[in-house]
């Protein structure tokens, strides 16, 4: 996510600044203003619901509820973040309205990390001794429970001079937040893989008594998806690094701003895996988010790869074939399942010989799948190859006999019409048969889509891509990613950002098994 930097205001022009801080006070008010309305339409849509229930009441109410968690988070994920360096940023008062703080329940377990200073002297060369201590609370989750942890920094004076040393502050996650890393890793996980919205999350919470605004867990997902940024660029420049990639794309509901109503946004896949050649390299996928489905969005994505893309008859993809920079591999699954459904709507003889026929290719692809390119590309320019030829001569033929605007002509004249990027993996031994790799990615997305409006604005679009970049290369590589987010956001803040590749999943593989 793009964002503005904040002019030199040491050579700002007396109006230009003034023009600045209205500009921001004007933005600030409209947000927190929206922010009052939702809750005020969502609190009286609520009071409604009493009595005879209404599905499309309820669908309304989920609907302003993620738009108001969007706010919330995007909220925190803009505020800019502190830098010694940084000219000091324009303080302007907030409408009121953000909850308070409140204290962590007494109710729950705690545990104490006592941080002592590492000097066993004084400078001075004089005995130290305790002047004090200085307390701060962490309310943390492991799974299936909450506890608090008590950071107790001590602090020593010296007996000889005035010195007095103390412990840094350990680093938290989101600054000054008081959630830890194993909580915020929950609450991400809940949201983007088990499709729980935060005001939902919210009510879980109550229930083992811990009072979490659903306020307050948009901001946590702001401020966590804004410190995740790196690491998700690193995963994007490993994927695209690829020599093969498949790809794909799904439609997702989002709110479009003002009106209430949903737009079509799309969720993009990159997968990079190549463990069917036996390769070692490690598998993963990243996600991108765009407002519509033009092809200047692949076309932005892809500016970098160099190689063969595996992807469906989507026609934005044709341009990014023109120069030869990228080939194109097609995917037989697409043309099997336009077969399969022809024979279960109509018990199809057509149908199902075609079915028989590539079901002959899969079964080549199954006996030689882990082994190494050049055997794979061998056996298929010596059994597959053949039985491409056949099924081609085969469709050539049955064509004429069917009626031009009957289904099953349009299944094969859309397997013939692509035939060369159909025919290509036989060519070359790592390419795969089929996109299902990229088809396997979405599916999380998709069950999403089911239970609850994807997005509630395409910066929570673009938010949603990142955290399932993560999730799913987790996954990918055999991790729990709630595990391996708690262990990243345990690590990342204090983490040098030059060598933020070491956060990805394969690099610390052992430290999340063994933190499980």
């Amino acid at each position: 996510m793009s964002v503005v930097a904040l002019p030199d205001l040491n050579v700002l022009p007396a109006e230009a600044l003034r023009a600045l801080i209205l500009a921001q006070h004007q933005q600030l008010l409209s947000r927190e203003s929206e922010i009052a309305h939702l809750k005020l339409l969502i609190a009286k849509l609520q009071r409604m619901q009493f009595g005879r229930k209404s599905e499309k009441l309820q669908r309304q109410i989920q609907q302003l509820e993620l738009r108001l968690e969007e706010l919330q988070a995007n909220r925190e994920e803009t505020s800019p973040a502190e830098s010694p360096t940084a000219t000091p940023p324009i303080l302007i008062t907030a409408p009121a309205g953000k909850p308070a703080r409140r204290a962590l329940p007494e109710h729950l377990p705690r545990e104490t990390e006592t941080h002592a200073p590492k000097q066993a002297k004084c400078d001075c060369g004089g005995e130290l001794r305790k002047l004090g201590e200085d307390v701060s609370e962490v309310l943390e989750y492991v799974p299936d429970h909450f506890k608090v942890i008590r950071h107790v920094r001590t602090k020593l004076s010296c007996t000889k001079c005035d010195c007095i040393v103390q412990a840094a502050a350990p680093s938290r996650p989101i600054e000054r937040g008081v959630a830890g890393p194993g909580l915020l890793a929950h609450v991400l996980v809940s949201k983007y893989a088990d499709h729980l919205p935060l005001y939902r999350q919210s009510e879980i919470y109550a229930r083992h008594g811990v009072e979490l605004e659903r306020s307050t867990l948009a901001d946590w997902v702001g401020g966590t998806a804004q410190l995740l940024e790196p690491l998700v660029e690193a995963l994007r420049r490993y994927a695209i690094a690829a020599g093969k990639l498949h790809a794909d794309d799904t439609p997702v509901p989002v709110l479009a701003p003002g009106n209430g109503k949903t737009k079509t946004g799309r969720l993009w896949t990159y997968v990079r895996d190549d463990r069917p050649t036996g390769d070692q390299a490690a598998p993963a996928v990243w996600f991108a988010y765009s407002p519509d489905r033009k092809g200047e969005h692949p076309e932005r994505h892809l500016r970098e790869f160099r190689g063969t893309l595996q992807a469906d008859a989507y026609a934005g993809f044709n341009q990014l074939y023109q120069n030869g920079r990228i080939q194109e591999a097609a995917c037989w699954a697409h043309v099997r399942r336009k077969f399969y459904d022809l024979q279960q709507a109509h018990a199809s003889p057509v149908a199902s010989e075609a079915l028989d026929r590539i079901g002959a290719l899969y079964a080549i692809e199954k006996e030689i799948r882990g082994r190494p390119p050049e055997e794979r590309r061998q056996v298929r320019q010596t059994r597959s190859k053949a039985l491409l030829a056949s099924l081609r001569q085969w469709f050539e033929t049955t064509l004429p006999k069917l009626s031009r605007k009957s289904d099953t002509t349009a299944a094969i004249r859309y397997a013939l019409s692509r035939w060369d990027a159909l025919a290509r993996y036989c060519d070359d031994g790592h390419i795969e048969i089929d996109n299902n790799a990229a088809e396997r990615a979405l599916r999380a997305v998709a069950l999403g889509r089911k239970n609850y409006l994807f997005a509630g604005s395409d910066s929570g679009g673009e938010r949603a891509a990142a955290i399932y970049t993560l999730i799913g290369t987790a996954k990918l590589n055999g991790l729990d990613p709630e595990a391996y987010l708690r262990e990243v956001l345990t690590r990342i803040a204090d983490h040098p950002i030059s060598r933020v590749s070491e956060l990805l999943p394969w690099n610390i593989i052992s430290a999340v098994e063994v933190s499980t």
